[in-house]
């Protein structure tokens, strides 16, 4: 196994009851080897202990020779091993040595190795005539050799641990190396660096692996010509409903045509961008539907965005017109700004026929690493190949309910939206701090007869965190972050796979939401499954190395999507778009490098992997680390700044906290704290800014992250205040808010301005409710973010 994998195996093997030993005795003895961890790529049954052995013919005219052989295994392990070292440690007759893998093929046979004590994965032994096996018993995990059977036929013979390597990833290993070997043997002045790992069958065996079938042409051009079609064919039926308003299909078709012909009159044409700032509800469902059938572009903003990132959002979009329901325009503002009353002038208009067409339906804004979010331009067929790919297979229809629990700016919510209203289901609108309060989703999941409910990992973890077993819901969907499964256990206790299905999608903004669909069941989650699933009809997936290589599936690499769902583009951005969308070199049209990292499993799901960069996902918010620190080296006194992410509570992305380090010359950390809340949505906020002299570094360079001080926080009361005796619940307020923060909190503290955010209040409410002690609604805990204040509300409400 390549050497990085090596350490990791060594600190594996340190102590001694891990460490194995096998003598081999045949024909000739095997030193003794220890011998390595299972390597990720094998997908081993671990405690299997028993052996495989799998077949690859060779061409006929090749020679018998151990050295070819081993050149062939070292380049090919290196290139499933993904890591960034050329050496690779095998074993032998002679023992364990070091292959670096360089140069030419040929310099690669002829050099000499290096003996090693590193733990050994696979090796090469010396081959003989017939069938028999190389020793009485295969010496590594993965043992390599050579037979000549009696036809006259060289093939190569791989005996696997089933403990390390499973037969599908062995029967491929096989072939791949074989496919080498005879480069090796007939090309050995090609460079290792250009070797095929695979041939073109091979080749389009693993594209077919992460491919479906295409979809066919959907008859509706646009989403809004989709909507109408289904607003034609039931009228009546409710389509959206909020606290306020019911609005039937027939209704909010008109409605947005009123929309769509009074922004016309405003100057709108096919192609313009219009941002759309309004707080979640049926208006803004027809807003945003009006402005399609303009043939305009919606530009989705949260209006709890500070005022700068609105304006730059609008700036970077070049958009036309701003409809919102927020105050007088700020001095950053680019574009006017128009409220949806200003959008009715006549409500018995009858908007023309015709309207709309334009190819792209919205433009949504992710986090950048240049300190500014970046839009992601998404066409109208995207939308609808998403819909049409996943509603079949998720059976959805008529009888639906579903909810609109996510911010517009956030891409779940494309497809909350079209996901219901293009399949002619009932949309309900959830306000926002119900969506923060579990308790009160509950109530609104329940009196509204929700069948299909859309989350991510922690918002439905914190609706566990309530009685949640008289739901109505037939179809849970998982998507925007890592899920975790083994926290579905509780779930599958109260909803068996036949009376509710749960769905994980794994999906990126760049490719429209979702790529992938796996199914969830208790087995899956009891084996903490990482798979989230195959890909949708008409969305390719490849797994590809740092030179744009395919990868083999077990190998891990950075996900790569093409077909149905690849947007635009970034707007405004040629650079970072020729980056990241490139041709797609085996289905032709355009792919897109996902900067996630994940492996194909031999049936066809993609196992998800984390991050190669420094993005992360907190609560479903896709956020750049860089941004972050970008925007506090913008405040005058930051010289240097990091941002690191933790979980204090041990809550896994349920529990996830931004803390940021800054070297100051002069000012503060308040000031700096400030400024990035003046410009970063909430979620991106830092919840502790903590002063150091000077940012600790390791030897490369770069922040020494385990090197940086616990966060500091500035409080308001000294954090060592004991309550008097009849107040036991301020006291134990205090040392739940200081577990979960990680730090100590006083009674005056602000709970929210010390790191404190909706899930972690949640967090609170359950732990208190598990006492016996009353709670908040969220409501009211933003409006007494402190203990005291705490304390004197709930026995307020007691009194």
């Amino acid at each position: 196994m390549a050497t990085a994998q090596n350490h990791a195996a060594r600190r594996r093997l340190s102590e001694p009851a891990q460490e194995s030993e096998l003598l081999v005795r045949g024909a000739r003895d095997v030193p003794p080897v220890r011998l390595g961890a299972a390597p990720e790529w094998g997908l081993g049954a671990a405690g299997d202990d028993r052996f495989g052995t799998a077949w690859a013919r060779l061409p006929a005219d090749e020679p018998a020779d151990e050295p070819t052989l081993r050149t062939a295994l070292a380049v090919t392990l290196l290139r499933y091993d993904g890591d960034d070292t050329d050496e690779v440690v095998l074993g032998s007759a002679r023992g364990a040595f070091t292959v670096r893998v360089s140069g030419t093929l040929d310099e690669m046979r002829r050099r000499p190795q290096t003996p090693t004590g590193d733990p050994v994965v696979a090796g090469t032994l010396p081959g003989g005539d017939g069938e028999a096996l190389p020793a009485p018993a295969p010496a590594f995990p993965l043992t390599f050799s050579l037979v000549r059977r009696a036809d006259g036929r060289l093939w190569l013979r791989c005996d696997h641990a089933l403990s390390h390597v499973c037969p599908a990833i062995a029967e491929q290993l096989a072939r791949h190396v074989g496919h080498v070997y005879g480069q090796v043997a007939t090309s050995p002045q090609t460079p290792a660096a250009a070797v095929e790992l695979f041939d073109g069958g091979e080749r389009r065996r693993i594209v077919r692996l992460g491919s479906t079938a295409p979809l066919p042409q959907d008859p509706a051009g646009t989403v809004h010509e989709a909507f109408a079609a289904v607003a034609a064919g039931a009228p009546d039926a409710v389509a959206v409903s909020d606290e306020d308003l019911e609005l039937s299909y027939g209704q909010l078709d008109h409605l947005a045509g009123v929309f769509a012909a009074n922004l016309q009159a405003r100057g709108i044409r096919a192609g313009d961008r219009v941002g759309v700032c309004l707080d979640r509800s049926a208006e803004l469902i027809a807003v945003l539907l009006g402005v399609l059938k303009a043939g305009a572009t919606y530009v989705p903003v949260d209006p709890a965005y500070p005022a700068d990132r609105i304006a730059y959002t609008m700036d970077n979009a070049s958009a036309r017109l701003l409809v919102t329901r927020l105050g007088e325009p700020v001095a950053q503002d680019t574009c006017p700004r128009v409220t949806p009353d200003q959008l009715l002038d006549d409500l018995t208009f009858e908007a023309p026929t015709g309207l709309g067409g334009a190819n792209t339906a919205y433009v949504i804004h992710t986090s950048g690493s240049t300190g500014r979010p970046k839009g992601v331009a998404v066409p109208h067929g995207n939308v609808l190949s998403l819909v049409r790919a996943a509603g079949v297979g998720l059976e959805l229809g008529t009888g639906d309910v579903w909810t609109l629990f996510h911010s517009s700016a956030f891409d779940f919510s494309v497809w909350e939206m079209w996901g219901c209203l293009l399949t002619g289901g009932r949309l309900v609108i959830v306000p926002h701090f119900t969506s923060r309060d579990p308790e009160q989703f509950r109530e609104l999941l329940v009196e509204h007869g929700v069948t299909v409910l859309n989350q991510t990992p922690s918002a439905l973890s914190n609706l566990l965190s309530v009685a949640y077993t008289d739901l109505p819901v037939r179809l849970v969907i998982l998507g925007g972050e890592p899920l975790d499964a083994r926290m579905l256990l509780p779930w599958f206790d109260a909803y068996p796979q036949e009376r509710c299905r749960v769905v994980n999608m794994f999906g990126i903004t760049e490719t429209t939401v979702h790529v992938t669909a796996q199914p969830v069941t208790r087995d899956l989650a009891l084996g903490a499954t990482r798979s989230v699933g195959t890909p949708l009809p008409g969305w390719h997936v490849y797994v590809l190395d740092s030179a744009g290589r395919l990868l083999p599936p077990g190998a891990a690499g950075e996900i790569c999507v093409a077909g149905a769902g690849v947007a635009q583009g970034y707007v405004g951005r040629p650079d970072l778009t020729a980056e990241r969308f490139l041709p797609d070199p085996y289905n032709g049209d355009r792919m897109y490098r996902s900067g996630d990292r994940g492996r194909l499993r031999p049936d066809g799901a993609l196992e998800h992997l984390g991050r190669i960069d420094d993005q992360v996902k907190i609560r479903g918010f896709r956020i750049e680390l860089d941004e972050i620190r970008s925007v506090l080296l913008e405040s005058g006194p930051v010289r240097a700044a990091a941002v690191v992410v933790r979980s204090p509570d041990g809550g896994g992305a349920n529990g996830v906290r931004i803390d940021a380090y800054v070297a100051l010359d002069g000012g503060d950390v308040a000031a700096v704290r400030t400024h990035a809340a003046a410009v970063l949505p909430d979620y991106m906020v830092p919840a502790t800014v903590t002063e150091v002299a000077a940012l600790p570094l390791t030897a490369s360079g770069k922040v020494d992250v385990g090197k940086l001080p616990a966060p500091r926080i500035t409080t308001r009361s000294a954090t060592d205040h004991t309550p008097t005796a009849d107040d036991a619940m301020a006291a134990r307020l205090q040392e739940l808010w200081s577990e979960l923060l990680g730090f100590p909190i006083g009674l005056d503290d602000d709970f929210f301005e010390a790191g404190g955010n909706s899930v972690i209040a949640v967090k609170s409410s359950a732990a208190m409710r598990a006492e016996g002690m009353p709670t908040l609604r969220l409501r009211q805990f933003y409006r007494h973010p402190t203990i005291r204040q705490v304390v004197a509300a709930l026995k307020a409400a007691e009194s």
